[in-house]
């Protein structure tokens, strides 16, 4: 738990939560720019453009994240019906938050390589965290299941059945999602889908 971890050490403390806290808000901002890049113009009223932590935490999951090291942000509200193009820009907005903890991810392990001198550095550590929470969050949210990224990428995808089938379990998805993380069955497909992440990364920068 973060609390314990600030208790017994402030500087390490910083090192996890910061990197937490921004991976998570940097998701957000990125649904926000790419939402207003293509058409909705009230990500500017709604202030989720900026990198302000205020204008995006959200108090159950800002406290879930110091007590248990998971949390989230408050939703992007989007008015898909302003955008350009409706089923591009759902599916562009909806796959902005995974794509940015990738960008940011894959830097973090570039700067990294090029720290691999000084292993033991905080910046160090600080990378290796960043790109590690950054690979969580993608991985996490490319499981397509409402109300994850995932499911609303396949969302836009889809027509008929599926789309259909995706829409009535919405309503019901935190719930499923809580459920299959407590049993386990999500486990499998998350440390694949992370590992396949790692390895392109990995790839690119060798």
């Amino acid at each position: 738990m973060l609390i314990e971890v600030l208790l017994r050490n402030p500087l390490l403390f910083l090192i996890i939560a910061i990197p937490l806290l921004y991976a998570i808000i940097l998701h957000e901002v990125a649904h926000a720019y790419v939402a207003y890049i293509m058409g909705d113009r009230s990500q500017r009223w709604y202030g989720r453009m900026s990198l302000n932590p205020l204008r995006h935490l959200d108090p159950v999951g800002t406290l879930t994240l110091f007590l248990f090291g998971f949390g989230w942000a408050k939703p992007v509200p989007v008015n898909f019906l302003t955008l350009r193009d409706r089923r591009l820009g759902f599916i562009l907005v909806s796959g902005a938050g995974i794509g940015a903890n990738i960008i940011l991810a894959f830097f973090s392990l570039l700067f990294l390589k090029l720290l691999s001198p000084y292993p033991s550095s905080i910046l160090s550590l600080f990378l290796s965290y960043f790109a590690k929470v950054n690979l969580l969050l993608a991985s996490f949210n490319l499981i397509p299941i409402p109300p994850l990224d995932g499911s609303k990428i396949l969302l836009g995808f889809s027509s008929g059945n599926l789309r259909y089938a995706l829409m009535r379990i919405e309503p019901y998805g935190f719930y499923i999602i809580i459920a299959l993380l407590l049993l386990g069955i999500l486990d499998p497909l998350h440390d694949f889908i992370r590992w396949f992440l790692t390895l392109i990364i990995d790839s690119i920068i060798s």
